[in-house]
Order: structure tokens, then sequence, then C-alpha cells
């Protein structure tokens, strides 16, 4: 029976946090009291008009497939907000709407990548995104980083590492699992030394708009033969909504297109409705207020984390997830994150989801509750160290 699983699915590796959410949920059935510190998702509700919009299309009944681009006036919107947030001008025929950015990153790689292409990625980053990788039976090389460069891949780093069959480079900012923003500089520069090289280049700027320290910057300001991956699960809060967009060059238009009328016929047409109030002043300034909410909680954790005798290399600039080194405390982070919930009720996320580069040292801990709750977790937290 085995025989007949694909060789590729032997390249896809687990999520590990998924296992530890899962077992969360158990025993949060058997009544005990879980603090969760490890998914990726905000504690917020949907904004309101966003999710008054949705409700509305659906309770017409004409809930019906849009183009497989999108909806017109929904690209036509994230290009005004391209203009208005990074003054860069993007044509709409180059914006496509997507099942959230996974949906994106399927449709850049899969018009872009042939079997054994290689894609530079930096060591730790986001699992998901190389196994989408391997699903078009292509390889991504590791680089290790640390935070000497943010934990941000340099140009120099991408010619050091760079093979005759390397075919591109992702960069993440703010990245997942560090909360870093790559400078406009050192973006500019791997834009360029890609270029160079005859890459593909994959800005993922899904946590744009997240961001507390310094202003992110779009690949787009630099270049338009980039690919831009963006979402409105993060900083729009509508992680459920499945919805999120790619950006192309001209080139790429026709194939794009080709390949979401086949993989996806359209995305989500009461989404798509939805997403167009996400730009709605009103929504913005709900969105802005969340935004502080998670700049105090930022500087809670992080100041509650270095109480507690955990190393922080570096304080995230975005996103809201901290990459804590837990050294200190053991060799094994995965099973530190599981005796933590299982002993204490803290649910955290450990090093080993994000790649192979110190792994078994550090836990990301995401800022997605409120401070009152994370309070809890980090009394329960100094009792399971304190045991150790």
């Amino acid at each position: 029976m085995t025989k007949r699983i694909a060789n590729r699915m032997a390249q896809i590796s687990p999520f590990y946090v998924m296992a530890l959410l899962q077992r969360a949920k158990e025993l949060e059935q058997q009544g005990k009291d879980i603090i969760h510190l490890g998914i990726g998702e905000p504690d917020f509700p949907t904004p309101k008009l966003v999710a008054k919009a949705g409700m509305e299309l659906i309770a017409t009944g004409e809930v019906k497939y849009t183009a497989a681009a999108g909806l017109p006036q929904l690209r036509e919107r994230i290009a005004q907000f391209y203009q208005e947030t990074y003054g860069v001008k993007v044509a709409k025929e180059r914006i496509f709407i997507t099942p959230g950015a996974s949906g994106a990153f399927l449709l850049a790689l899969g018009a872009s990548l042939n079997p054994d292409d290689e894609v530079l990625m930096s060591d730790p980053c986001y699992p998901c995104n190389s196994n989408f990788v391997s699903l078009f039976n292509a390889k991504t090389r590791f680089v290790p980083v640390n935070a000497a460069s943010d934990y941000q891949l340099t140009a120099d780093a991408i010619k050091a590492h760079w093979q005759p069959y390397t075919k591109g480079v992702l960069i993440a900012s703010p990245s997942n699992p560090t909360g870093t923003l790559i400078k406009a500089a050192a973006l500019q520069q791997a834009i360029a030394q890609t270029s160079a090289l005859g890459g593909c280049f994959f800005s993922d700027e899904i946590y744009h708009g997240l961001v507390y320290d310094g202003q992110a910057t779009t690949a787009l300001q630099f270049s338009d033969d980039v690919f831009v991956i963006n979402s409105f699960s993060k900083y729009f809060g509508m992680t459920g909504w499945r919805i999120g967009w790619l950006i192309v060059p001209e080139v790429f238009i026709e194939p794009v297109e080709k390949l979401a009328q086949n993989l996806f016929i359209a995305t989500s047409t009461a989404s798509q409705y939805a997403a167009l109030a996400a730009f709605e002043p009103e929504t913005i300034l709900e969105l802005e207020r969340r935004r502080v909410e998670f700049s105090k909680r930022r500087d809670y954790l992080y100041q509650a984390l270095q109480s507690l005798g955990f190393t922080l290399e570096t304080k995230p600039e975005g996103a809201f997830y901290i990459y804590a080194n837990c050294a200190k405390f053991t060799n094994d982070s995965f099973q530190f994150a599981r005796d933590l919930l299982e002993t204490v009720g803290v649910a955290v996320t450990p090093g080993k989801d994000f790649g192979n580069h110190a792994e078994n040292h550090y836990i990301r801990f995401a800022y997605t509750t409120s401070i009152e709750r994370m309070a809890v977790a980090i009394a329960r937290i100094h009792d399971f160290i304190g045991r150790l």
C-alpha cells in the first residue's frame, strides 16, 4: 500500500506545532486551562465592517465564481493600497487574489520552478515554504543566519550559496519565527544580486502592517521583476477567510493566470467582497489600535522572557513572535515544549519547526493573547523551569 504514496511526500516535513496543538486541544477537553503562545493566529475577531461585507454578499445568494485572477475592484484597491502605502505603482493586471498566502506561494513557485531547481531560504524560516518547493519536485537550500544579519539573507550570502541549479531566493520580512525586518539597503542589494545571477526573487510580506520599530519595505520599491506574496490574514485579522494576494512580474501574468484557473478556479467570492472592507478608514483605525496593542504585548513578553533567563538575541521589530534561546534550560527544545504543555499548560512552538540551525536551542513564543493571560503563562513557566 505504501508504494502508492508519491515519492515527493518523503520530502514534505510535518508541522510539529500542529501535533502540540492537537495535544493542547485534548487537554482542554479534559478541563485543563491551556495558554496558547504557539500558533500564529491573532486573537482579535474579524473587523466588523469586514464581517458585515462578507455576510451581506452571502445574503444576496449571488455567490458565484469571480475571474481566476480575482474580483477586479479588489485588485484595483490593492493597487491603490501600494500607491498610498509605499508610493509604488502596480498595474492591477499583475495582482492575483489567492486562497491565502499559501495559494500565492503555490502560484509563484508553480509558475517558476522546474524539477531539481533550488531556492535559497534562511534557516530558521517558516517551514511550509520549503514544503511548497518540494511539492514541485524542486529543492530548498537552507542558509544558516543569525542575529548579526537580523536573521536575514544578505547579498553576500546569496552569492556564496548560489549554485548552477539555483533558481531563486525567498526572503520574509518581517520574518517568521524571528520577527525581524530586512533593512531597505540590504533588501535592495539582495534583489540586485539575485537579478544579476538570473534568478527569481520571492518576497514574503505577509506580516507587513504589523511593524513596531522601523518601517517595512516592499520589494516593489526596488524592482518590478519580483514576486510579492501578501495576505489578509495577519494585519487585517482575516485568518479563517483564507484570502491573500500575489504580485507577479509582467512576463508571468499569463502563466500564473492559467495556473490559477486550474488550481483554484477562483478564491472565495464572499472573502473577496469582505476584503474590500478591510481598506475602509474605520477598519484601518481598528487595525492600528490592534497594532499598538501587539506592540505592548511584545514589550511585555520580551522583558518577561529575559527575566526568566531566556537569551533574546534580537528584539523583534514586527509580526508577533519572539524567537528565544532556551539552551540554558535544555538541549532539546521539542521535548521542552512538550513538557511545558503537559506540566503547566503553556503551548509554544519548538525550533524544530523552523529549520536545522541550532533548532534544539530555540522556542518561538507568539504574543497573540492578552498581557493578562501571558502573565499567567510567565508564572507557570517560572514554576516549570524551577523544577528542572
